[in-house]
């Protein structure tokens, strides 16, 4: 599949949330002793389609957190949302993990697990149904889940491609 082109050029406008996914603590054994860092990813979204997710690591949990944000705002895509589900259904993979989500009617809720639901919840989607397979790491999963949501078309994007109105993606 060809590669998308969803990037968000400026973050200047946007409200972007952080989310804390994971925060790991590594241990480095020295000549010296044990060195402890921390490495911590985190998901920004402005819950209104734009998403993104970076990786921190410093000696400190603030630190690593502060550098996760950094690096997300520099990793930002755009989802199209539908009436606050995703469009079609949609399947992912990164290393171990796979993800499956589909589009949910009004009132369903996040129906998804930890990594996930915080990629979900900062995009904006309230209704999806998504089930994680394999590995359950959160780093494989947020990726996982951000190629599947960087892969979504949206209706009006499908009904151009077919040559057709919008109503007929549906109908149709």
């Amino acid at each position: 599949m060809a590669k998308r082109n969803n990037k968000v050029k400026s973050t200047n406008d946007l409200e972007l949330k952080d989310r804390l996914v994971a925060i790991n603590r590594v241990t480095k054994v020295t000549k010296g002793g044990r060195t402890f860092t921390f490495a911590a990813i985190v998901v920004v979204g402005n819950e209104d389609g734009v998403v993104g997710w970076g990786l921190g690591k410093a000696n400190e949990v603030t630190a690593a957190i502060a550098k996760g944000v950094e690096a997300a705002k520099k990793n930002l895509i755009r989802v199209p949302v539908h009436k606050g589900t995703i469009p079609h259904e949609q399947e992912a993979k990164f290393g171990g993990s796979r993800i499956i989500l589909k589009p949910a009617s009004h009132g369903t809720g996040v129906k998804a697990g930890g990594a996930m639901r915080a990629v979900l919840e900062s995009v904006g989607i309230t209704d999806v149904l998504a089930k994680s397979k394999g590995s359950s790491n959160p780093h494989n999963l947020v990726k996982a889940t951000i190629a599947a949501l960087d892969e979504m078309r949206s209706p009006a994007t499908v009904a151009q491609n077919r040559g057709i109105s919008v109503g007929q993606v549906f109908n149709g």
